[in-house]
Order: C-alpha cells, then structure tokens, then sequence
C-alpha cells in the first residue's frame, strides 16, 4: 500500500516537473525574439547618437575655419536632430526586459538630451548667436560636457543587462569625442576664433523722400512747396547677431517749430529695415536742417550712422 503511494507521488511529481521545464522551455522563445527586437531597435538609436557625437565633434574641431552664419547654421542642424531621440526612446519602455533595461536605456538617453540640448545652448550664448533653445525636462546643467560622460559610462554598464538572457544580447557602445573635447576645451577655442567673433555694426543704407526732391547739389534736398514731406530710412545690421536700432531725426527750420521722432526696431542678423516716421510739415520757402542719427551699435558695413541734409522748400509761385 505504502509503496503505491509513494509511486503515485512521484509519478505527479515528475509530470509537474516537467509541465513546469515545458512552459519555461516555451516561454524562451518569445523572451529571445523580444530581446533581440530590442537589441535592434537600441542599435538603431545609438548609431543616430553615435553620428551626432562625430557632427559635433567635426563642428567644434573645425570652428574656426567657419563663419558665423555657417557656425550657426549647423548648430541648429544638430539641435533639430536630437528632437526624434526622446520619441524613440519612449517606444523602448515596453514590453518590461530583465533587469529593468527599458527604463534605464530611455532614462539615460532622455538625459543626454538634456544635455546636449544644455552643451548646445552654451555655445549659441557664449558666441551671442541667434538661437532659440529647445525645451528641456530638467533645469539647466552646470557642465553638461562632463554629464555626458558620466552618461556614457552608465551606458557601458547597462549594455551588458541582457548578455546572459535569452537571445544573448549585447547593445552596441556609445561614443563621446564631443563631450570630451567640450570637457577638455570648453568655449575657449570658439570664443578665440576671429571668423566667429562678433563684431556688431548698423548704418543707414538709403533714404527717401516724397515727394521726390528736385535737382541739387549734395546734402541739399530741394522740394516742391509742399505742406507736407515724407521720410523713409532704410537702415541695415552687418552683424550676424540681433541687433536693437534707435533712430531719431530731427527737422529745424530757421524759424519755427522744430519736428523730431525717435523710434525703435530689432533687427535680425544681416537684417535690414525701413522706419517710416509720421509726416513732417512744412511751409513753402521754408529753410530747415534734417538729421537723421542711428544708436545701437558701432557704424559697420562702410554705412553712416548720421545723416544731414539742407531743405529748401521752393517758394509756392503765388502772385
């Protein structure tokens, strides 16, 4: 009797056993082929991070045999590129790994993000480049150069998460060139470059006058008797940087009320604009001096910063 129940028991044991080795023999299959997807995907993603470090590297490597607008140019193309790397990551969260790896392959990327994003911002502020940073998940990073390695080795430790599961897979290896450049250099290679220094300058470019003035001489503008005149200045930036411009002008005739306007426009980078001030009036045989005066920066482009004329309104022909 004992010894059929001793069988019996065994026999179940054994069935349970092997149910058990089944499933997780059967469970295998879907946890290498999720793995491996993953492993791909990673891969995709590092490859992207891994031409961006080599662009920003040549970028900072090569700064000084660019111009501004160049320079700019291309850092602006490397912080559009980082835009799709937080989409990408978050599509790595599920289905949950071994070792939780989802969580930190999309943690650590969305850190270097930050932080390039951060390493970006620097170098557009330092070098007062035009520049509208992105957003970011987390404040300011004080050296964003030395975060980024500090990601680069976390990464090198968490790569290795699913060697031993199934599917064996290894993630491929971040690089850093740029961020150990940065660390090494900070801004003072670009800050010393005379091609992306900045040298600001605005002038006048043209004016004009309606109605058109007659034939003179130069400085002079001679007008029909009219009781009122237009002005139009075009002024110009020579900088690659937003400039703000003043502009004020002045109309003093010889007897009278003097006329003057000040007005105020941000130009952008080798940017132009034309202020229109209101109408100033005038009397026919009138004498009067009109100045025309730029602030904001140094003259620059060859252009003045001032501009004086003589008006003579001809007389009005009456009687």
């Amino acid at each position: 009797m004992y010894l059929l129940v001793a069988l019996t028991i065994t026999l179940l044991v054994l069935l349970f056993a092997n149910d058990i080795n089944r499933a997780a023999h059967a469970a295998i299959g879907p946890r290498r082929s999720e793995n491996r997807s993953f492993g791909q995907m990673v891969d995709g993603l590092v490859t992207s991070e891994n031409n961006f470090d080599a662009r920003l590297y040549y970028l900072l490597a090569h700064a000084s045999t660019l111009s501004r607008p160049v320079f700019t140019a291309r850092l602006i193309q490397l912080d559009q590129a980082l835009s799709g790397w937080n989409t990408d990551a978050k599509m790595l969260r599920s289905p949950v790994l071994a070792h939780h790896v989802n969580d930190v392959v999309t943690n650590l990327t969305e850190q270097r993000v930050d932080d390039y994003q951060n390493l970006l911002s620097a170098i557009a502020r330092r070098l007062t480049l035009p520049w509208t940073p992105a957003p970011v998940r987390s404040q300011a990073v004080a050296d964003p150069g030395q975060s980024l390695v500090v990601t680069v080795q976390q990464w090198d430790v968490a790569r290795w998460s699913l060697a031993r599961e199934p599917g064996r897979v290894v993630l491929p290896g971040l690089t850093m060139a740029s961020a150990k450049y940065y660390v090494a250099r900070g801004l003072a290679t670009l800050v010393s470059s005379p091609n992306l220094s900045l040298r600001r300058g605005v002038g006048i470019a043209a004016v004009s006058v309606n109605p058109s003035p007659l034939p003179a001489g130069a400085g002079v503008l001679l007008l029909p008797p009219v009781t009122t005149v237009q002005i139009g200045i075009s002024v110009e930036n020579t900088a690659f940087v937003e400039q703000p411009v003043t502009l004020h002008i002045s109309f003093v005739p010889t007897s009278g009320v003097t006329q003057s306007q000040t007005m105020s426009a941000l130009l952008g980078p080798l940017g132009a604009y034309a202020f229109v001030p209101n109408l100033f009036h005038t009397l026919a045989s009138e004498r009067a001096r009109l100045t025309i005066t730029i602030s904001g920066a140094p003259a620059g482009g060859g252009l003045p910063r001032t501009r004086t004329y003589q008006v003579k309104m001809s007389p009005s022909g009456n009687g």
